[in-house]
């Protein structure tokens, strides 16, 4: 018993020993080992042999290509296979057939340096190397390598020919570019280490690579044996040291590469993926590696040019190669192994100290307990939210501002600052133009010439030019045309300027001077979300971070980046990223769906952000019932009473914030017009708060009818405007000038409610726009465009939009056929206001759901938003509070806030009692709830084509809506 227990003693040192050493030996050693020399003892040399193959292998080639690798796998029994292109499932289904066939399960490789979707389209994109490479945390790098390594066990594969760390220290470099993290070899050691720490934590055998260094070359092996001609002194300080680096860390796996490398291999040609001194001499024994050690693909020009298939497979792994990857004749390369074999150019420990290696790998990947692949709901797996996140945040922290003179970013003062884009690049660019016009009017100017676009800029302040590579591949050529230069320059020297590179940051080598460019934002890749991310932070949304990976002569160092604070501004991302469930969220497109479908409203938006990110942002159905025209997120409703929270009360709230009255102010005070009147002693507190006993609302147009046809009497309207007819009430229908002075002499004179009570009001919003157009001399649409909306970047925040907007783009509401006769298309549909010329405090404000959310992002920042303070977190306090609360009243001043009375509607009855908002006529609606973070917006126009259509209303949908964003919170 006692000897027992001594040689399981150091049996156990033993093999501790070997982990210490030996990258592939795993904790449970003395089982691994068992493992290994059971499958060991019972193979012959010809099963050996096969071992050391690994076949290319697709699930979008023909039956003939699956026939021909289960010929192999069968005849053969080789070690493994590395797939390529195809479909998740397909990959999956072919893994378990050939798998089912082996009697020793194989090790399923894959060349996915950029995770899955470098070979399947349908599974969640990573960044390529180089942006990772600018990225400050390396936590970001490892989480990035689990997410990898989870992608690459759930479809069945084990080892990940990644990552490259070649240091890319030649720009010119064709192949390796993208590839690479970058120009330092700490940073590209740092990276790689993170990354494989993540991808083998979760049981995906790492492969570093191209070995020795494929950095500093200007050829591609693919096409040709690439040149790389250093003393050994460079090759060990440099491309060498992260190979050093990271077997001391537990590297699993090499890739030698077809690289001619005179100071490693001194025969002429030879190259070092066949050098025995590249690989046993230097690799195994001088840097002491002892895990896999694999061939870069054999049917590479590289090597393919040297010697034939087969010869070349034995080349390989005389040279000290473990596995032969690609080969492109399994047959004659076994023949030829077994062939020299016999004629003892190697011996049986030679084969044996490989194929061990290779088992011990496969016991490390886990296939001494092989499971199939389990197909159900692979796609969901491979393509998940929290990848989606990573993506995000990898990308988010890799944009790199390298130049920001005068801090031009993030744009600011977007009321005087006139932007344009100009493309260059013939690569898409939709998503960039997109979300910048969601910050500001930024306006597309192209043209033939560089005078044309020059003429048209004109007028611009700050012009941003994008430059869009060919996002769809690593290898894509990064240079800016001569012509683009020229324009770069000519631009910059009459405009301040920010060029946004979505390439490699290679690119800035062409620009002949920087001088003239105020800001510079490497982007690294064209594709969509590097170009939404970019454009939120060009307007102060997210942060810079990223620091550059590579080296741009003199100007721009490796590590240069600015580190830009965001600036307030809402963001748009995904619901998870704010801890809101987006299966939850997708109920409201039921709702939606519902509500065009029963006819409770031809079309509406929707919009939800959380934490200052829009997350929900969808349109539903049409402009009207005869489906001609769909809702975009550009089209722009009429706000009705949300008004009231929009443009009069911010303007109210700035008036009482500058001392020009109080809460206790009496309106006799402050309104000449109530002096004497009814409502002389009615405080400001008393009429926000509708309990200062006002009628709900007084019908101005009906004294204006003819009381036998109720058409528009001719003595107060006219079919065009002029002399004392100029206020536009309705397409061809305009209201004598005069008669402004006769809607606040019925207001003055309008009995009040005999008893006080909470009784809802649009009377006190007519007077205050009358208060605030003679306290400011400006008109209220102007006051609040140059207060608030201009600067905000609201541009869709208007009152009468047809001064601005094509009718296009602007919903619709009631066919009017009581008063103006016609459908309202552009004018507001509250009759108060449209004959006031569309501009009141009760009603007339249009505008699409994204700029609704920008102001009720300010009021949920206490007043604060893009770099600037609107409101006094104290002012919104005291408009946000109920002071009437003990006597049944929810409201406060001039915000509607959440029901009292569970009979009552005003919210879904789950929001906190710190919420408010506003509901409108027309169908719209919008609440902020300081608690959650959470902005809602409902847009909709119900009223088409009669107002008597309340099944919105009926059917609680806007409060419905609500609940289930509420319900969609992650705790």
């Amino acid at each position: 018993m006692f000897k027992n227990i001594l040689t399981f003693f150091f049996v156990s040192i033993i093999a501790n020993s070997w982990a210490q050493k030996d990258p592939l030996i795993t904790r449970d050693s003395i089982n691994q080992l068992k493992w290994v020399d059971s499958i060991m003892n019972k193979m012959t040399v010809d099963q050996k042999i096969a071992q050391l193959f690994m076949v290319a292998a697709y699930s979008n080639k023909d039956q003939a290509h699956i026939n021909e690798i289960e010929n192999i796998v069968r005849k053969y029994q080789i070690g493994g296979l590395i797939f390529f292109q195809g479909t998740t499932e397909g990959h999956a289904k072919l893994i378990n057939q050939y798998q089912a066939i082996s009697e020793v399960p194989m090790l399923i490789g894959v060349d996915a340096e950029w995770g899955l979707n470098m070979r399947l389209p349908e599974v969640t994109r990573f960044p390529y190397n180089m942006p990772l490479g600018a990225i400050k945390n390396n936590r970001l790098i490892e989480e990035y390598g689990r997410s990898v390594g989870h992608q690459l066990k759930r479809l069945g594969m084990h080892i990940n020919f990644a990552p490259s760390v070649d240091i890319n220290t030649n720009p010119a470099n064709p192949i390796i570019g993208n590839r690479s993290f970058g120009v330092d070899k700490n940073n590209v050691a740092l990276k790689a280490e993170s990354f494989l720490k993540g991808m083998q934590g979760e049981g995906i055998l790492a492969s570093a690579k191209h070995f020795p260094g494929h950095g500093d070359t200007a050829q591609d092996s693919h096409k040709t044996l690439p040149t790389v001609d250093f003393d050994m002194d460079r090759l060990d300080s440099v491309e060498l040291y992260p190979y050093k680096y990271l077997i001391d860390k537990g590297l699993t796996g090499v890739m030698v590469a077809h690289l001619n490398v005179p100071a490693i291999e001194s025969t002429n040609g030879l190259p070092t993926s066949i050098s025995k001194k590249a690989i046993t001499d230097l690799l195994k024994n001088k840097l002491n590696f002892q895990g896999l050690i694999y061939t870069d693909a054999l049917n590479m020009k590289g090597a393919a040019n040297f010697a034939k298939p087969g010869e070349i497979d034995l080349a390989a792994f005389l040279a000290g190669n473990d596995v032969l990857l690609f080969s492109e004749n399994v047959g004659k390369g076994h023949e030829l192994i077994k062939k020299a074999f016999q004629e003892k150019k190697f011996d049986e420990n030679r084969l044996d100290y490989s194929v061990r290696k290779i088992l011990k790998a496969k016991y490390w990947a886990g296939l001494n307990n092989y499971q199939p692949i389990n197909l159900n709901g692979l796609n969901k797996d491979l393509s998940n939210v929290q990848d989606e996140l990573l993506m995000r945040k990898l990308v988010a922290n890799s944009i790199t501002a390298v130049k920001n003179d005068n801090e031009l970013l993030p744009i600011t003062h977007l009321e005087s600052n006139k932007i344009a884009y100009v493309k260059l690049g013939e690569y898409q660019n939709d998503t960039f133009v997109s979300r910048l016009k969601d910050y500001a009017t930024v306006d597309v100017i192209s043209g033939k010439t560089i005078d044309v676009v020059l003429d048209k800029l004109e007028s611009y302040q700050t012009v941003i030019i994008g430059f869009h590579s060919n996002g769809a591949s690593a290898y894509s050529s990064y240079k800016i045309s001569d012509t683009e230069l020229h324009w770069i320059q000519e631009i910059a020297r009459k405009h301040k300027v920010i060029l946004d590179i979505f390439a490699s940051p290679y690119s800035l080598l062409q620009l002949k001077s920087t001088e003239n460019i105020d800001a510079i934002i490497v982007s690294y890749q064209n594709i969509p979300i590097f170009q939404d991310l970019s454009a939120q932070m060009i307007f102060g949304a997210m942060d810079f971070k990223g620091k550059l990976p590579v080296q741009i002569n003199d100007e721009f160092s490796f590590g240069t980046g600015m580190e830009i604070s965001q600036i307030q501004r809402l963001g748009y991302s995904i619901p998870e990223e704010v801890c809101l469930d987006s299966d939850k969220l997708t109920r409201i497109d039921s709702i939606a769906k519902v509500v065009v479908e029963d006819e409770m409203a031809p079309g509406l938006q929707v919009l939800v952000a959380k934490d200052g990110k829009v997350v929900y942002r969808k349109s539903f159905g049409y402009y009207t019932y005869d489906k001609e025209q769909p809702v975009t997120n550009e089209s722009i409703y009429d706000l009705a009473s949300v008004t009231k929270i929009l443009a009069a009360l911010p303007m109210i709230m700035k008036a009482e914030e500058e001392g020009k009255f109080t809460l206790d102010t009496k309106l006799g005070e402050i309104i000449p017009s109530l002096k004497g009147s009814n409502k002389e002693d009615v405080s400001v507190k008393a009429v926000l708060s509708h309990y200062g006993k006002l009628k709900p609302y007084i019908t101005f147009y009906k004294e204006t009818l003819d009381p036998e046809t109720n058409k528009p009497l001719d003595t107060y309207y006219k079919t065009q405007p002029g002399g004392l007819y100029n206020v536009k009430v309705a397409d061809h229908m305009y209201l004598r000038n005069d008669y402004y002075d006769q809607i606040y002499k019925e207001i003055a004179e309008a009995p009040q409610n005999r008893t006080l009570s909470y009784k809802y009001s649009d009377l006190p919003f007519h007077l205050f726009k009358d208060y605030l157009e003679r306290t400011y001399q400006k008109p209220l649409d102007v006051l609040v465009d140059e207060n608030y909306y201009a600067s905000l970047g609201a541009k869709t925040l208007t009152y009468n939009p047809l001064n601005k907007f094509n009718k296009s783009q602007i919903v619709p509401t009631e066919d009017d056929q009581f008063f103006r006769y016609q459908l309202l298309h552009g004018t507001v549909h509250d009759e108060g206001a449209a004959m006031l010329g569309g501009v009141s405090g009760n009603a007339g404000l249009f505008g699409n759901s994204n700029d609704v959310a920008k102001m009720m992002q300010m009021y949920l920042q206490n007043g604060y938003y893009g770099g600037k303070s609107y409101l006094k977190t104290e002012t919104l306090e005291k408009f946000n509070h109920r002071y009437f609360q003990n006597k049944g009243n929810r409201r406060g001043l001039g915000f509607d806030k959440p029901q009292l009375d569970e009979r009552e509607k005003a919210t879904c009855g789950c929001v906190s009692m710190h919420s408010f908002g506003h509901s409108g006529y027309t169908g719209t609606y919008t609440f902020v709830d300081p608690e959650t973070q959470i902005v809602y917006v409902f847009l909709s126009n119900r009223v088409y084509p009669t107002r008597e259509n309340t099944k919105l209303a009926t059917n609680n949908i806007r409060p419905e809506v609500q609940r289930l964003i509420q319900e969609a919170i992650i705790e």
